[in-house]
């Protein structure tokens, strides 16, 4: 039996991020240029050598989750909780009995991979009978799609993913096939992240990837600028609620945009370094499949994460991918102001994008004070621009060669 693919519309946004907890707020940040950078606060830092990070401030998880299921929540979890049930809430859609089985969510998340060592201690100190019971429900990956779902009662497909930096973009790549293919009616998608802690800090230090820049956080994020010494690891949460023609335009929705393609890649060449060819392969793929020409885009929310390599592969990639109409399209790295959220990264960064769309205006790269000549993009520096802007490629590209991008564009009924 036939079945007709369906489109992907874009009816809700959530975000929960180090520049605003809301959609609301994350735009007024992104728009007027707002640094979420900072000297760590959740922890004492001064043994590490890396110091800074762009944490959530003021996040009250009590309207999301009752106090019991929170304390064996992780964070992460928390974060992808709130960003999705504020999704939801934007999105109009009323849960009933006959609709929650057609509802999704895929959830891009590292989980507490990186703070597993407290436990591993009690272990090893005090024993077997002293483990806390609930590490799977606080730290396991799976919990943040699962967190979601659970405290809306949807029962539509529930899935996970990690592919490093590509994550949130993949997690949208997939929740389009699950909507054009007729798996799900609507689909909460994106990602969720909180990785800073001491242990990540440390790594990511010593591999020489994040900023030493303890003495001036707010200036440390400076993406394709000639001084940029490393990203900054973020944290939050961004998700969108895709949902199907079909079922959008039967109760009326509000339209945001439309995911009308992604695409991806593998460099195979290297552990840590990335590869234009590899990269340009991803963009050149998402355009594929959304039937546009380069020409077309009119924004690229550029992964651009602040390092010396990253930011100079990016820029060779997108003149691969795009050709001569590279030099015309504005870009801006939005990680200037959030820090890198690593697997949630593409989930704000698509918020960012349809947000940007959705208001005509290109948020700045702040922090941008001498040209690099081999990044030499429109970079859209310091302050937000306006423009008239139909078509949005998203990029992001993961430690270790996995690539992902994402094409939104208007919506045309």
């Amino acid at each position: 039996m036939s079945r007709s693919i369906q489109r992907a519309l874009i009816t809700g946004l959530g975000a929960v991020t180090p520049i605003g907890n809301d959609v609301e707020s994350y735009w007024d940040g992104l728009s007027n240029g707002r640094n979420g950078i900072g000297r760590v606060q959740r922890f004492d830092p001064d043994d590490l050598i890396v110091q800074i990070a762009g944490e959530v401030d003021d996040f009250d998880v009590s309207p999301y989750l009752e106090k019991k299921v929170a304390r064996r929540t992780g964070r992460f979890a928390q974060f992808a909780a709130a960003a999705g049930m504020q999704a939801m809430a934007d999105s109009g859609i009323e849960l009933t009995e006959e609709n929650r089985n057609g509802i999704g969510a895929v959830i891009a998340t590292s989980g507490d991979a990186f703070d597993m060592g407290p436990q591993w201690d009690v272990y090893t100190e005090r024993g077997s009978a002293k483990v806390d019971p609930f590490i799977i429900t606080r730290m396991g990956q799976h919990m943040a799609a699962a967190r979601v779902a659970r405290q809306l009662g949807i029962r539509g497909p529930n899935t996970t993913i990690n592919t490093a930096c590509a994550s949130g973009t993949d997690a949208l790549g997939h929740a389009l096939s699950m909507i054009r293919l007729g798996h799900a009616d609507a689909v909460l998608a994106g990602g969720s992240e909180a990785m800073v802690t001491p242990l990540a800090l440390s790594s990511m230090g010593r591999l020489g990837a994040l900023s030493k820049n303890n003495e001036d956080p707010e200036h440390a994020s400076r993406p394709f600028d000639r001084d940029r010494d490393g990203f900054i690891l973020g944290e939050g949460a961004g998700v969108l609620m895709l949902e199907s023609e079909a079922s959008a335009r039967a109760r009326g929705a509000h339209i945001y945009g439309e995911l009308v393609g992604v695409g991806w890649s593998f460099d195979a060449t290297d552990d840590t370094a990335p590869d234009a060819e590899g990269q340009a392969l991803a963009m050149t793929r998402a355009l594929g499949d959304a039937e546009l020409a380069p020409e077309s885009i009119d924004y690229i929310n550029a992964h651009g994460t602040s390092t010396q390599y990253n930011d100079r592969t990016e820029t060779a990639a997108i003149k691969i991918a795009l050709g001569e109409a590279a030099y015309q399209v504005p870009l801006s790295s939005t990680k200037s102001m959030t820090g890198h959220l690593a697997a949630g990264a593409g989930g704000i960064e698509a918020v960012a994008s349809v947000l940007a769309m959705t208001h005509g205006t290109i948020p700045p790269t702040i922090n941008y004070e001498h040209g690099d000549p081999d990044c030499d993009l429109d970079v859209t520096p310091n302050e937000a621009r306006d423009a008239d802007i139909n078509v949005v490629l998203s990029n992001s590209f993961g430690l270790g060669g996995q690539n992902a991008a994402a094409v939104f564009k208007r919506y045309e009924g």
